[in-house]
């Protein structure tokens, strides 16, 4: 029997084949009692396309994946070759040079001092690997005591336990609350936050004080403070001033405790930078990659970290202290050869440059949102923008979530050939990078009136 649906069967027969079976992701699967189940049988650049032929232009990059369009011929081209040799091999005492060359390239372009590279096969495991190794480092330098993790108001970093116990986003976290450990939570530098007339920089340094506050507290129980550097992404796309990175890095450095940064959204490209943390000039003890990783080809992620971490595991067998962490698909040579296709396609092309000519049209475009009478913020970071909903602009008064207003604008776009998917009341933007400024005034002329929409 043939694993492929045939061309001709239409959007309705697919949506309810697809009903009787399966559970999707982030979803109550009752919503699809009245809003559509889209099936995509293809894609082609920024687009998506249904079995019934409507194109959809994807202006969330398919969960923040997508890089360079979708079924890019040159990240195709090599995941064709690469099947062809070595599909998959155990990554426990076997190797080969997929993983071997991308480790070698992660080291060169991501922050000096990075020196190991750990795989791991999706963004919240990467979490799980980074939180473990930090813990374990701590215990095999004869500090058992250090045990929790602080983590930013807003954050969010994966739906594993570990990853969701340094979460604080009520819609993933409330539910789970009775297994999860409790992270010390510091004050988000969320520049949406800020006292009337506080700049960026100002609520930053306000909250690096708390911050410290914290650590002379807890410091001597703490691992790690993980953060989403300059974007709080499933948070609502709060963003925040380089400076909060940079004071990190000297507290964490004061109080002995580890630097973890979560790229796994923001990396690649996103922010204007390669990598966030080059916006402040740090480098953290640990670095978590996935998404972009494999130009959203396939489940990737990587853990870097130093070589003095890297030491602290390295021992005879029987001192106990290797790190034991595995997935069956660690370093699989298909996603390795793709991520590698992936970095060369930065090195051989002007991305950031063309990035950064997108990125001010992108704000050109959205700017005129900022008089909305129900729109209590309009901003952005690089590549990626957000509009904040509100009931009331003076006092930034939410509307309530349970009237959905973001669904609203999420079905005007399937209905006006745009893949937009509101956190919550925030409308953001975060496309591939080879959409073209019309295809960046079709978004956000869509959501523009999406936004009418929602708010009437």
């Amino acid at each position: 029997m043939s694993t492929l649906l045939p061309a001709r069967t239409g959007n309705a027969a697919l949506a309810a084949r697809d009903l009787r079976h399966v559970w999707h992701p982030c979803t109550q699967m009752q919503d699809h009692e009245s809003i559509p189940m889209v099936p995509i049988v293809r894609g082609e650049g920024a687009w998506l396309i249904d079995a019934d032929g409507r194109r959809y232009l994807d202006g969330i990059s398919s969960w923040w994946t997508n890089l360079f369009g979708h079924a890019n011929p040159r990240l195709a081209a090599a995941l064709a070759d690469q099947a062809q040799r070595l599909e998959h091999v155990i990554f426990a005492g076997f190797t080969h040079a997929p993983a071997i060359e991308l480790a070698e390239a992660l080291v060169r372009i991501t922050p000096p001092g990075l020196e190991r590279v750990f795989f791991a096969d999706n963004g919240s495991a990467a979490i799980e690997v980074a939180l473990k190794m930090s813990f374990h480092y701590w215990l095999n330098q004869g500090h058992g005591e250090k045990t929790r993790f602080i983590a930013l108001t807003g954050s969010y970093h994966g739906e594993t336990l570990g990853a969701l116990s340094v979460s604080d986003v009520a819609l993933y976290r409330k539910t789970y609350a009775p297994l999860l450990l409790t992270p010390i939570l510091a004050p988000s530098p969320d520049a949406y936050e800020g006292e009337p007339g506080e700049s960026p920089a100002q609520l930053a340094a306000r909250r690096l004080g708390e911050l410290r506050a914290l650590l002379e507290r807890h410091a001597h129980e703490t691992c790690a403070v993980i953060v989403e550097p300059l974007v709080q992404c499933a948070g609502g796309m709060r963003m925040y001033h380089p400076d909060y990175l940079a004071g990190l890095r000297r507290l964490c450095d004061e109080f002995d405790v580890h630097f973890i940064a979560d790229e796994i959204a923001v990396g690649f490209g996103r922010t204007g930078t390669l990598f966030a943390c080059e916006s402040a000039r740090v480098r953290p003890d640990f670095m978590c990659l996935s998404k972009g990783l494999t130009g959203g080809f396939l489940p990737l992620s990587a853990v870097l970290t130093t070589e003095a971490v890297y030491a602290a595991f390295y021992a005879e067998y029987n001192a106990g202290k290797a790190f034991l962490h595995s997935h069956s698909y660690t370093g699989n040579p298909l996603a390795c050869r793709v991520a590698l296709e992936t970095l060369a396609i930065f090195r051989d092309e002007p991305v950031l440059e063309r990035n950064r000519v997108l990125a001010a049209h992108l704000a050109q475009r959205l700017a005129p949102l900022r008089d909305h009478p129900h729109v209590g913020d309009v901003r952005q970071t690089g590549m990626i923008a957000a509009v904040e909903l509100v009931a009331d602009k003076r006092t930034r008064r939410p509307w309530p979530a349970g009237e959905r207003r973001g669904l609203r604008v999420y079905l005007h776009g399937l209905e006006h050939a745009a893949l937009l998917r509101p956190l919550g009341n925030v409308v953001y933007f975060m496309p591939p990078y080879v959409v073209d400024t019309a295809q960046i005034d079709h978004l956000v002329d869509v959501a523009t009136a999406g936004i009418e929409r929602a708010v009437a």
